[in-house]
């Protein structure tokens, strides 16, 4: 199925059907400390709901739009996306990460409109920058 990144209503995933409208429980996938400082943002392409959304440093997936497909998950370069109940125990405090980083956005409707944010979840400023290689 193919989206029109700008409009995202009515969007499903094509591999499981379900939609925002859909979706269970919040906080689904959780990004983790691989994408710091990396954002290859392969997940945002492929993510059929646009629910991948750029902070400084890394991204964040909103838990009230996200819609349980795991579409992220195998494209990401860096392993760095985690269904929530697998997420490594030393990497753990990245699912209240991500849910952090939307306490004052909200639930958007979309990150292509949003575009990129300037700031990043409070855990983010404790990970020194990658060094360029």
């Amino acid at each position: 199925m193919i989206v029109d990144s700008t409009d995202r209503s009515g969007a499903v995933c094509a591999s499981c059907g379900a939609s925002p409208e859909t979706k269970g429980s919040p906080v689904t996938y959780v990004i983790t400390l691989a994408c710091v400082d990396v954002k290859d943002k392969s997940c945002i392409e492929e993510c059929p709901v646009d629910c991948i959304y750029e902070g400084e440093r890394m991204l964040y997936i909103q838990p009230d739009e996200c819609v349980d497909c795991g579409a992220c998950e195998p494209v990401c370069p860096v392993e760095a996306i985690y269904y929530e109940d697998d997420v490594p125990e030393e990497w753990t405090d990245y699912t209240a990460a991500n849910a952090e980083f939307f306490n004052d956005l909200g639930s958007p409707g979309g990150a292509a409109k949003l575009g990129a944010q300037e700031f990043d979840a409070a855990l983010i400023a404790t990970v020194p920058p990658k060094e360029d290689s």
